[in-house]
């Protein structure tokens, strides 16, 4: 039945997604806000496809933590679900992502019309720099910036590794793999926003290159904001323990809750 299921997911998600590229050109010219508006209600019927087809739900915790205004989210990345999530949290999402997304056929025009942080990974420091300039004139504008601090998505952990980074062992690909990039600081030393580090479950439902997807709610949190004043180091040490630490318990939580996901 699961796989069933996630195969009439699949052809719903695809379908929905290049119709969506195919035709919100049309929208180019109104503005940004509508065009905003508009990718949240993409979002929202995926996300009703996954309720529905896949039996896939989802909550918050610590919803109450979301100001109304600048904030930066640095969420622990795990599925294609992260990307999508904060346009049903926040007004005004703006994702930093890598520039060879904006490669895709009409997908380049939209984060362009949008206006996502894109960064190309091949400068160096210049991209460093870069990004925590437009994410700093982003945050003075009201936005909500969306970093995903390995820059990648990484499977959730199968359980407890005394001596790797995160204190995590892996499933798949872990922390100590993919580790906490400086873009996260880079924004946080520039910008006078709160940082939230977020933490979450979502890979063990929709995993990343999965064609299963598995029913129950996928939780995420947002956890209490980074104290301001922080070093590199301490700060990059603090944020990954807080988030590898959180989606953990998450994982943990969930396949004592929903005893038919994979162990990993």
């Amino acid at each position: 039945m699961i796989v069933l299921r996630s195969l009439l997911f699949n052809v719903y998600f695809f379908t929905l997604t290049a119709a969506g590229l195919l035709g919100y050109w049309v929208l180019l010219p109104l503005s940004r806000a509508t065009f905003q508006n508009a990718v949240r209600l993409w979002q929202r019927l995926v996300f009703d496809g996954l309720k529905v087809l896949c039996g896939i739900a989802w909550e918050v915790r610590g919803r109450e933590r979301i100001p109304e205004g600048a904030a930066v989210f640095a969420c622990k990345h795990q599925s294609a679900w992260d990307t999508m999530a904060f346009y049903a949290l926040v007004a005004d999402p703006a994702y930093v992502l890598k520039k060879e997304l904006t490669q895709i056929p009409f997908w380049g025009w939209y984060v362009q019309k949008t206006r996502q942080i894109v960064v190309d990974r091949r400068a160096g420091m210049k991209a460093l720099k870069d990004l925590a300039a437009l994410a700093k004139t982003l945050l003075a504008e009201g936005r909500q910036v969306v970093i995903f601090p390995q820059g990648t998505r990484v499977a959730p952990s199968g359980g407890r590794m005394k001596d790797s980074p995160g204190g995590v062992m892996p499933s798949g690909m872990h922390s100590h793999d993919r580790p906490y990039q400086p873009g996260v600081y880079a924004i946080y030393d520039s910008a006078d926003a709160p940082v939230f580090p977020v933490a979450l479950n979502s890979g063990l439902f929709w995993g990343r290159r999965n064609f299963r997807k598995y029913p129950g709610t996928i939780t995420l949190e947002i956890l209490e904001p980074m104290p301001k004043g922080m070093d590199r180091k301490p700060f990059t040490a603090e944020l990954e323990r807080r988030i590898e630490a959180a989606s953990t318990r998450l994982a943990e939580e969930a396949r004592a809750r929903f005893p038919g996901l994979p162990r990993g």
